[in-house]
């Protein structure tokens, strides 16, 4: 009698969850369709808002500077933080607990700290706030995501193929990258991608490191806000989760056969 009543409970919580989930997106995705300019009038279907949005040249520079940032940065970002992994890997015990907690300060500190402080280092050292401190912000606190993402893969590959490398005549750059690099590879790649995520996401520091007329999509929508939000950034947010959908459909369907390979 319990198991039957649990099944309904649950799919009843799952049910819940995805509605609170889905349904402001679901909203939004409507809304870029709506021929109004008023979020609570219907005037029919029309894709004007995104005619418009293609047309819009503020729309168009901070699509580009959000995504040249933030895969910049993550490019960036991963080959220090790789670097970095390799180099606290090969310390002793004592230093990689102490530099491992120099590194996780970033990841516990709040946002607004990040931002203000490094806004603070930027103006002592008479440095103009333009795209290139957005981009220097977002490689320092996307580093300790990548340390942390290859640092386990260092750790389960196994010195002794790296040795046996060097015994057999590679010189230690073809050695790491034929022996080593292999089996870190995917955390170099979940490094990366989760760089370039909270780049792209980050609202916060690049709302203090960032210069006049700089703007990202989280800032300009935080900009519009104020005056009301227009129907074009709806028409952006709904194709950002289009691409989002897919890509996450498409590796997913990838993963599943690989898998079952």
């Amino acid at each position: 009698m319990i198991k039957d009543l649990k099944n309904p409970l649950s799919y009843i919580y799952l049910g819940i969850i995805v509605i609170f989930l889905y349904a402001p997106i679901f909203t939004l995705v409507v809304l870029s369709f709506n021929r109004s300019r008023s979020m609570a009038v219907w005037m029919g279907f029309s894709v004007d808002w995104y005619r418009r949005m293609i047309a819009d040249p503020m729309i168009l520079e901070a699509i580009w500077n959000t995504f040249s940032i933030a895969l910049v940065s993550a490019v960036i970002a991963t080959i220090i933080g790789t670097l970095g992994a390799i180099g606290v890997t090969a310390m002793r015990k004592s230093r990689q607990t102490v530099i491992l907690a120099f590194n996780n300060i970033p990841l516990l500190n709040a946002d607004i700290v990040i931002g203000i402080s490094l806004m603070l280092t930027y103006l002592i050292f008479g440095i103009s706030l333009s795209w290139g401190t957005v981009l220097l912000s977002h490689i320092t606190f996307s580093l300790p995501y990548v340390v942390l993402s290859v640092m386990p893969k260092l750790k389960q590959t196994a010195r002794m193929n790296y040795e046996a490398a060097l015994d057999l005549g590679a010189t230690p750059i073809n050695a790491f990258i034929k022996v080593v690099l292999p089996d870190v590879l995917p955390g170099i790649v979940s490094g990366f991608l989760l760089a370039f995520t909270m780049s792209v996401d980050d609202f916060v520091v690049t709302h203090f490191t960032r210069g006049a007329g700089i703007n990202t999509i989280s800032t300009l929508i935080y900009s519009q806000a104020k005056v009301g939000i227009k129907p074009t950034l709806f028409a952006l947010s709904t194709i950002i989760f289009a691409v989002v959908l897919v890509v996450l459909t498409v590796s997913n369907i990838i993963s599943n056969r690989k898998s079952v390979a």
